[in-house]
């Protein structure tokens, strides 16, 4: 195996999706792999961007809690995953701002590991802010909604 063999091993590999190959022959030995990218680093700067792009949204949020009273209740997520707020895509919302509810009555659903969760009141009272959308991602402890009791 000459240096331009070698060459064309490396534009063939590198025109497919195999990632690593050895090859040995009586006294050579070549193992190619192929390594990271410098796109995956430009999409991991991408991914940082979005999460700095999160963070001021979560902190509304919680300037909005702050000016909860004793007589309102927050819901808050019990796991990280995706918040549904409808039974099914079609269906109409568990609930609404303005409606009352009981304990135990379905809020919304969160979906985690592929497990779907629902979300029951611990309160009696009446939904007075939704703090999510449908499909939103929420993190463990992530304020859902406000119920006044």
């Amino acid at each position: 195996m000459n240096i331009q063999d070698i060459k064309e091993l490396l534009l063939t590999i590198d025109k497919t999706s195999i990632q690593k190959v050895d090859i040995e022959q009586k006294d050579i030995k070549i193992s190619i792999s192929k390594g990271i990218s410098t796109d995956c680093t430009y999409q991991t700067n991408e991914i940082n961007e979005q999460k700095s792009e999160i963070k001021p949204s979560i902190q509304e949020v919680n300037e909005k809690l702050e000016i909860n009273t004793d007589d309102t209740y927050i819901v808050k997520a019990p796991i990280v995953g995706v918040v549904y707020m409808t039974p099914s895509p079609d269906a109409d919302p568990f609930v609404s701002v303005g409606d009352t509810v009981k304990k135990g009555e379905p809020l919304c659903i969160i979906e985690a590991m592929k497990i779907m969760n629902e979300i029951q009141s611990e309160e009696d009272g009446q939904i007075v802010e939704i703090l999510v959308e449908n499909e939103d991602i929420v993190e463990y402890g992530q304020p859902l909604m406000r119920i006044r009791r």
